[in-house]
């Protein structure tokens, strides 16, 4: 599987359910979690008529001066940052060049946190590393083991790992 925004994203929140995840054991079509962010953004998608396939991942919403994230909690703002930092670097890639911006919609809140990002030469050597590092992690032989952290309860593979 190739490197998408998904892996990078699940690469900094559980390296073990990156490796699920990339090896095709998809159990996210039973998390509730999942449900809901799938839902918010084809509320926001409907509306907007934003989302964008492009190759092998899915821009929320792209315009003249930023690409957005919306993410439904800032719960892992390092993983979606640096799952924004990656799709910058595929637009740039194309010709396309554009600053990040990541919108978490919390639950129960008025206003929208918003974080904005550009992809820097440091950010892109580092956005490198990683997804070599998602790639030799993709081919190791064994799952890897459980690290057990507060969001596990939330988390799609949940019952894989600890049931």
């Amino acid at each position: 599987m190739r490197v998408n925004g998904t892996l990078i994203n699940y690469y900094f929140h559980c390296k073990r359910q990156c490796y699920l995840h990339g090896n095709r054991l998809n159990l996210e079509d039973n998390s509730e979690q999942v449900k809901i962010g799938k839902a918010l953004h084809e509320e926001k998608s409907e509306k907007d008529n934003a989302e964008i396939a492009l190759d092998n991942i899915r821009l929320d919403r792209l315009t003249d001066e930023y690409l957005t994230e919306m993410k439904k909690s800032d719960a892992d703002i390092d993983a979606a940052k640096w799952q924004l930092l990656f799709y910058l670097k595929v637009l740039k890639d194309k010709g396309i060049l554009r600053k990040g911006k990541l919108e978490f919609a919390e639950k129960g809140k008025s206003d929208k946190k918003i974080l904005y990002f550009e992809l820097t030469g440091d950010a892109e050597e580092e956005l490198q590393k990683y997804t070599q590092e998602i790639e030799d992690l993709l081919e190791q032989p064994a799952v890897p083991e459980v690290t057990k952290k507060a969001g596990c309860k939330k988390c799609a593979y949940y019952e894989y790992c600890y049931i």
